[in-house]
C-alpha cells in the first residue's frame, strides 16, 4: 500500500476504577504501533508513579502557563485538580502514522471529540458499581472520604458512555483488549481513511 496512513486517534475514558489503566497497559504491550499520550495534572504523584511515565507532575502554575500558551490539546478539572494533553507528542505522532491513546476524563473526551472529529472513542464500564467501589477501596491509597467522591463522580460519568463510538465492558482484561483491538482494526479499514489509495487505484485502472 503506497504512502502512510495517517496514525488513529484513540480515545479511551473510563469511570475512575473502571480498570482503563491495567487495560492501557496491556494493549500497549501487545501493540508495538500504540502510542500512549503522557497527560500533565497537578495532583500529587502516587506511591509508585514517575514523573513523565504515568503523568507529567506539575504545579497548578504550570499548568496554566501551558493552557495559557496553546500547548494543551485538551484540559480539565477532575476532584480538584488539573489534568490534559499535551498537543507536541500527539501531533507528531499521528503524522508519522502512529496510532496514539489519550487516556483521559470525559470533559477532555469531549473537548478532543470537538477538535478532532476523526478520532475512535470508547468507554470502559466496570461490569457493576459493586465492582467498582471494590476497585477503589483495593487500591488502599487513598481515604474513605476520596473514595465516596469519586464514587459520586463516576455516577455522573457513566451516563456520557452515550457520547462515544463504543463501548467495552472491563469484566476479563483479556477480552476487554481484544474488544479495543479489533476496533482498532475495523477502523483502519473505513473507506474515510483509506479514500486517498483508492482514487489512486481508480486512476490507474
Amino acid at each position: 500500500m503506497e504512502g502512510k496512513q495517517r496514525g488513529l486517534l484513540l480515545v479511551l475514558s473510563a469511570p475512575s476504577g473502571g480498570g482503563k489503566g491495567t487495560v492501557m497497559k496491556e494493549l500497549l504491550a501487545q501493540e508495538e504501533n500504540l502510542r500512549l499520550s503522557v497527560s500533565a495534572t497537578t495532583r500529587a504523584p502516587r506511591p509508585g508513579e514517575v514523573h513523565g511515565e504515568q503523568y507529567y507532575f506539575v504545579s497548578r502554575e504550570e499548568f496554566e502557563d501551558m493552557i495559557a500558551g496553546g500547548r494543551m490539546l485538551e484540559h480539565a478539572q477532575y476532584v480538584g485538580n488539573y489534568y490534559g494533553t499535551p498537543r507536541a507528542p500527539v501531533e507528531k505522532w499521528l503524522t508519522e502514522g502512529r496510532d496514539v491513546v489519550l487516556e483521559i476524563e470525559v470533559q477532555g473526551g469531549k473537548q478532543i471529540k470537538s477538535l478532532c472529529p476523526d478520532c475512535v472513542s470508547v468507554f470502559i464500564l466496570p461490569p457493576s458499581m459493586e465492582v467498582l467501589e471494590k476497585r477503589l477501596r483495593g487500591r488502599g491509597t487513598e481515604e474513605d472520604a476520596l473514595v465516596r467522591k469519586r464514587l459520586e463522580t463516576a455516577r455522573g460519568e457513566i451516563p456520557h458512555a452515550a457520547e462515544y463510538d463504543y463501548i467495552v465492558y472491563n469484566d476479563r482484561l483479556e477480552d476487554a483488549v481484544e474488544d479495543i483491538q479489533a476496533i482498532l482494526r475495523a477502523e483502519k479499514r473505513k473507506y474515510s481513511r483509506n479514500r486517498d489509495f483508492t482514487e489512486r487505484m481508480n486512476a490507474h485502472a
